[in-house]
């Protein structure tokens, strides 16, 4: 019990934000003509965040699972990295280790990485009950979210703003946090001359093709300034 409650400070923060984030989120799929179960099964399933937003977008416009895919892989590539800390670590957890996989979270892994438990707290126990906590917590916002918009008795148009605003509070974030802007301004002009060239119907895919190159290319000078 004592992993737990070590476990549920760490994360109060993101519990507030994962329960309104989740909302939005649940309210989108109902709003969108989506049984408000699937705001469950894809925060369950999927649990990729930002992500979600953007695929009941490519859903409502019957996007390709080629494009879906492709997107899902570039919003999500920076994941990749989140397991290298741990990569000794993980796999000696047992069947736990698949799940830790799963609800690895940007948030998640900042507390992983901010948490230093004392002696009297199992590390690893302390580790997967982080994991669970935010994924219950995004999964129960969802949920609410969803139930809420099938029940809401005003207009819900508009509320797919929550995704334009989340992009606007990660973007504020990296450029507080990031010793180099670099990396924010390259996305922030990429993103406007993919919309300009491609419309808005289609520079999302460009856009994070080119950024993501040019981040490549750029990692040099971003590593320099870091």
């Amino acid at each position: 019990m004592k992993n737990i409650q070590y476990a549920f400070w760490k994360t109060l923060p993101i519990l507030f934000s994962y329960i309104f984030l989740g909302i939005a989120f649940g309210i989108l799929v109902q709003s969108s003509g989506y049984h408000w179960g699937w705001a469950t099964a894809i925060s369950l399933i999927v649990f990729t965040g930002a992500f979600q937003f953007i695929l009941i977008g490519l859903l409502v416009n019957q996007a390709d699972l080629g494009t879906i895919a492709l997107t899902a892989l570039l919003v999500n590539s920076r994941n990749l990295f989140y397991g290298i800390p741990f990569v000794r670590d993980f796999p000696k957890m047992g069947w736990k280790y698949p799940l830790m996989i799963h609800f690895m979270s940007d948030e998640t892994f900042a507390v992983l990485m901010a948490t230093d438990p004392p002696e009297e707290i199992d590390r690893d126990k302390v580790r997967f009950a982080i994991a669970m906590l935010n994924g219950f917590y995004w999964v129960l916002g969802s949920t609410i979210g969803g139930v809420l918009g099938n029940v809401l008795p005003f207009d819900l148009t508009g509320i797919e703003f929550s995704l334009t605003a989340l992009f606007v509070t990660i973007f504020l974030d990296q450029w507080k946090n990031y010793p180099t802007h670099l990396p924010a301004l390259l996305g922030l002009t990429v993103s406007i001359i993919s919309l300009l060239v491609f419309g808005p119907s289609y520079f999302l895919l460009p856009a994070l093709l080119i950024t993501v190159a040019g981040l490549i290319v750029l990692q040099p000078v971003v590593e320099h300034h870091a």
